[in-house]
């Protein structure tokens, strides 16, 4: 159980700024900066032309996150790489696969209800 933990601690802040092409007009509109119809329109542009790019900042910080998780379990030269290589592989893997299921989950779900709950959406 401790794996799956270490893999939600690691992939949450990834999957927050992945999410962020939807999440941050409706944190605009929450604080009060912008008005439903800016927040809609904002929302339109970010999924619909910039979402890879949001996505590849996801990917690129659950690389970075799992470099940072290695270099603090003393993973640090290719020797320990290769004598952790399973460990290394499962824990990827477990990650990736949490990010992406996170990812689906918080935004499809979460962000999209939130949206319809404040009027963004229908």
């Amino acid at each position: 159980m401790s794996k799956l933990k270490e893999a939600f601690k690691i992939a949450s802040i990834p999957v927050l700024f992945a999410s962020l092409c939807c999440l941050s007009p409706l944190l605009l509109l929450v604080f009060g900066v912008a008005s439903v119809s800016v927040a809609a329109s904002m929302a339109d542009v970010f999924y619909g032309a910039y979402k890879w790019g949001f996505r590849g900042v996801g990917l690129a910080l659950l690389i970075v996150g799992l470099i940072i998780h290695f270099r603090r379990h003393n993973v640090c030269t290719f020797d320990q790489v290769k004598r952790q290589r399973t460990k290394i592989i499962n824990t990827i893997l477990l990650t990736l696969f949490v990010g992406v299921v996170g990812y689906i989950f918080f935004l499809y779900v979460v962000v999209h209800y939130w949206g319809v709950f404040l009027g963004v959406w229908s």
